[in-house]
Formats: C-alpha cells, structure tokens, sequence
C-alpha cells in the first residue's frame, strides 16, 4: 500500500508521489530554488504533459531534449528553471535506466544499510550529500524504507520530532513549521556572515 503523501499540498500530485519511486526521486530533484510544493507537483505535470497517468524513466530518457525541455517550460513552467532542470531529470532517468533497468525503487529496495543506501543516493545525478541525506529521511519516515542505520545516514534529517525538511512535511501544519526552521536556519546564516 502506497503511503500517503503531502509534500505537494495536492491531492492528485501527491497520489503519484506516494506511488511512484520515480516521482518522489524526481520531485527531490527539482525541490531547490523554488517552493518545496511547486517542486513536488513537478512530476505529476510532467507525467500530465507525457500523457499519462505515471513516470516511465526509459521514456524521459529517450524523449528528445528540446522537446522536453520545452514540456517543462509549458505555462506553468515546472520549475523557475525548466531548461536545467529538464536536462537533471534526463540525466537522472538515463541513470536509472543504465543502473537501474528503469526501476527508480532498486536504488533503496536491497540497500543493506544506511550508508550503503546514502551512497546510492549521492550517486545519482543532481544528488549532492544533504539532498540525499534528507531524501533518505523521506525514505524511512515515510515509505517505510528503513535499512539498519539508516536514520545515522540521514544525519539531523533523520531525527525524530524534527521540522527540517521534506522528509518531515505530513500536513499543512508541518509545513509551516519546515518553513519556520528554514527561515532561522536563513537568518542565522546572514547573522554568522555579518560577524
């Protein structure tokens, strides 16, 4: 049974979240410069604008790049940058498909651990160590993905009773509290820079 989601504050785009290994790999992905609810409704526009119901990665794979960055630049635009970002999600689906045979789920379905899953995280294209880290929290806070270790993988994202990122969003209430520690995490930055 899929779990439910709300990173995208919309039901259908959630749906598929919850579904789809692809979707919520591909919503991580584009969950930066924008708002995290734009960036998480990003792979059921696509899978609209594809028409169908589901991400294939061996079709965006294939799909010609300027054809598909155009499908990202449809108004509304997918994200602030649909060109980059449709070229990271044919990187990343073209990953899949080299490593994965197109199966987006392999990547965490036999992970033997925490820090064998996070490498496979980092590994994949467009996921740098924090993305990784909190997309590993997601995993086990909320698919049930939760190899030995694998909240020590996560780091601060994995705690429990936290509010630092997508990983921890289960309603409109957590929401704004992500947002709230965001926005001190910000301000403690141009504080630090200003000393």
């Amino acid at each position: 049974m899929s779990p439910t989601i709300h990173l995208a504050q919309q039901p259908e785009a959630d749906e598929l979240l919850g579904r789809s290994p692809l979707a919520a790999l591909v919503g991580m992905l584009l969950d930066q410069q924008v708002p995290m609810e734009w960036a998480f409704s990003g792979p059921y526009t696509i899978a609209r604008r594809l028409g169908g119901e589901d991400l294939d990665a061996a079709e965006i794979a294939a799909y010609a790049p300027d054809a598909f960055a155009d499908l990202l630049k449809e108004k509304p635009a997918v994200h602030r940058y649909p060109g980059n970002m449709a070229k990271r999600v044919q990187l990343l689906c073209q990953y899949l498909v080299d490593e994965y045979d197109g199966d987006a789920s392999a990547v965490w379905r036999d992970a033997a651990s925490g820090d064998e899953l996070l490498a496979r995280l980092k590994a994949l294209p467009g996921f740098g160590e924090q993305k990784a880290k909190i997309f590993l929290a997601l995993l086990g806070k909320q698919f049930d993905v939760q190899p030995t270790g694998w909240r020590e993988a996560a780091g601060a994202y994995g705690e429990k009773g936290c509010y630092r990122s997508a990983a921890d969003i289960t309603g409109p209430d957590s929401l704004a509290k992500v947002r709230e520690h965001k926005q001190e995490m910000k301000r403690a930055a141009k504080a630090a820079k200003k000393s």
